[in-house]
């Protein structure tokens, strides 16, 4: 019990990351444009119809709120641990520092599913997008080769999602300088785009389709709050970044909680003119924006806003991948996976085989796999590390040697509970078939870590 339970100490995290160096390419403004790229997309693009039509009505503005202060408070947390700690892993290097190894291992193994299923649903959704769109200009690709393998519905692999992974993976490889930047273009496109649906879509606004505002009672609204906190996934990969970021203790808080910000704006105002323009009952539909925009017979606005939801899912992709790997990178750093997957290419200094080898797996079930049933498995992971990096805040401010510069989450202790509360919260309103799988994904990560990481752990061979 005592060799699973082990903590690493904070020096030990710093010095080991060291010998790995990224290198310090990222400031604030780069920092908010990865978590805007995250965090805007399906979840804009998608979510505010089809909560609103089936859960929420009008009132999914309400729905947004919530969801977006039970992030903030997690963002609070996960900005004084990336500032204090700024290295690679995110949740799952915090909890090795205050929980020890096993709770590390699986609130990491936790984040894993988080980024791997929500690259892979990311990316079935853009092949989704991007098969209309090419059916708007008169291409039309085979149907067979277009959706996950379902015999009987005519498919058999989706080779456009398998593409803009290894698309994305290619670019990634390039190095974190270059991914930067293309996501920052990318970034800007897409809220240009939104920000073309607004000033469009608000000169035709009719309040009456705001009544009744909450059509479904406040249960509708928390159900909905449940749900659309998909949209706000992504903020917490930013952390993932902290090692190449210049002047941590000051950009990684402004990155995180200003993407947060930018992105919680958007959703309300958003909202609020989709249900404004189409009455709510109208928008359970695939493409809600685009779908207000056919209504009121603007159809060169939707073709633009669908070329737009096409980009903004490849920024969700890059920020996901890069979250992934850089996980995988902390893994092999603390020995828990083979050590290849920390090596850095000499050319790029960044992990070239653990990027290769994390496009080639998430490929795979983007091609291959159905994964509209298991979309709330991503929610569950990144709870789970929420409820983690909350709790662990108390754990951190006992240690008294840490530098005073950092970033302090405000009103200690209680914003620390209170995340960790609303998030436990949050989890409850998943569905059962959710909290099965999820076991099963835990238990497998159970079996991993006792038939390899507890062995090749380098906490494991320092104590020999």
């Amino acid at each position: 019990m005592k060799k699973i339970f082990r903590k690493k100490p904070i020096n030990d995290l710093l010095l080991k990351s060291g010998n790995m160096q990224l290198p310090k390419t990222m400031g604030s403004f780069d920092l908010i444009m990865l978590g805007v790229g995250a965090i805007v997309g399906t979840g804009i693009f998608i979510l505010p119809g089809t909560v609103s039509a089936l859960h929420a009505g009008p009132g999914i503005v309400f729905s947004f709120t919530i969801a977006a202060v039970v992030c903030a408070l997690a963002a609070l947390c996960y900005s004084e641990f990336s500032s204090t700690v700024p290295v690679a892993g995110s949740a799952y290097s915090y909890s090795y520092i205050v929980f020890g190894e096993i709770i590390a291992w699986l609130v990491g193994w936790a984040l894993l599913l988080e980024y791997g299923l929500a690259t892979a649903a990311v990316a079935t959704g853009w092949s989704g997008y991007f098969v209309s769109l090419l059916e708007g200009l008169n291409i039309h690709l085979p149907v067979a080769l277009t959706g996950a393998f379902s015999p009987e519905n005519g498919t058999y692999i989706n080779l456009p999602a398998i593409f803009i992974i290894f698309a994305i993976g290619a670019l990634l490889s390039l190095g974190m300088k270059e991914s930067t930047r293309f996501n920052a273009l990318l970034v800007a496109i897409k809220l240009g785009v939104i920000l073309l649906f607004i000033v469009v879509g608000v000169f035709y606004v009719k309040p009456d389709n705001w009544t009744p505002f909450l059509p479904f009672g406040m249960s509708g609204v928390f159900t909905g709050a449940a749900l659309v906190f998909f949209a706000y996934l992504g903020f917490d990969a930013v952390s993932s970044a902290a090692a190449e970021v210049k002047n941590p203790q000051r950009n990684m808080p402004i990155g995180i909680i200003g993407s947060l910000l930018v992105c919680t704006v958007l959703y309300i105002v958003v909202s609020l003119v989709l249900t404004g323009i189409v009455p709510y009952t109208d928008l359970n539909v695939t493409d809600p924006v685009s779908y207000a925009m056919h209504v009121i017979d603007h159809e060169w606005a939707a073709g633009i806003i669908s070329l737009g939801a096409v980009i903004g899912m490849m920024t969700v992709i890059l920020v996901m991948m890069y979250g992934g790997t850089r996980l995988l990178m902390a893994f092999a750093r603390d020995g828990l996976m083979p050590k290849m997957l920390a090596h850095l290419s000499e050319k790029r200094k960044m992990p070239a085989k653990n990027t290769w080898l994390f496009t080639l797996i998430i490929s795979f079930f983007a091609g291959f796999v159905p994964l509209d049933l298991l979309a709330e498995l991503v929610n569950m992971g990144t709870l789970v590390a929420f409820i983690f990096v909350s709790a662990g805040i108390l754990y951190l401010r006992k240690n008294k040697n840490l530098p005073q510069d950092r970033f302090k989450v405000p009103f200690y202790p209680v914003l620390p509970i209170l995340s960790f509360i609303l998030c436990i919260f949050l989890i409850t309103q998943l569905s059962l078939h959710t909290w099965i799988a999820c076991g099963i994904w835990f238990i497998i990560g159970i079996i991993v870590y006792f038939t390899y990481g507890k062995k090749h752990s380098t906490m494991n061979s320092n104590t020999k």
